[in-house]
């Protein structure tokens, strides 16, 4: 099953986990602790409310602040516009857009990617098929899939596995903002 037809058929843990996730591999763009973002995946785990987790994460991240570049706006984004209400319609169109937003991200930041436009104009392949995509991006949609997939088959337990699959992607994009970064500051000597 695509991506696209997962977030439709998702349940409110699930799309906020997907959402939630999305943000945790993009971390790296808005140079925040590892750690940061755990109060709110306990939330999903306990059904706790998350509001109080997200204003914290927010404070932390400094949500609202002016972000440098396309990628960073585009995860700050993702931040401020995370419900502070779990219900299904309140997180079903933030984890679509999350989704979004995060191959855009991966896209941005793939020095494969080049200048091509993204499938479908979106930047989000309507099914899983990887087959021609830059290699970060064909990566993050297989993590977005395997997410809501965890969470379709197994509930609240799929939430452990989940997390080890965002904390893998969020190892990944660290890498290649800390190599893009230190090709910058080369490129100024």
């Amino acid at each position: 099953m695509g991506l696209v037809e997962l977030i439709a058929q998702a349940d409110e843990r699930a799309l906020a986990a997907g959402g939630l996730a999305c943000l945790d591999r993009c971390l790296p763009l808005l140079g925040g602790d590892d750690e940061v973002l755990r109060p709110l995946w306990a939330s999903l785990a306990d059904g706790s409310d998350w509001a109080g987790d997200l204003a914290r994460a927010r404070a932390a991240l400094g949500a609202g602040r002016p972000a440098g570049g396309e990628a960073a706006l585009l995860v700050h984004r993702m931040l401020e516009s995370a419900p502070a209400e779990r219900a299904a319609g309140a997180v079903r169109p933030w984890a679509d857009a999350c989704s979004a937003a995060s191959l855009r991200v991966h896209r941005l930041l793939d020095p494969a990617a080049g200048d091509e436009p993204a499938p479908g104009g979106s930047g989000r392949p309507d099914a899983a098929d990887t087959a021609g995509l830059p290699p970060l991006v064909a990566a993050e949609l297989r993590r977005q899939t395997t997410v809501l997939e965890l969470l379709a088959g197994h509930g609240a337990q799929g939430l452990r596995r989940a997390l080890e699959v965002s904390a893998e992607g969020r190892r990944v994009l660290r890498a290649v903002v800390s190599r893009r970064a230190r090709g910058t500051a080369g490129a100024g000597l």
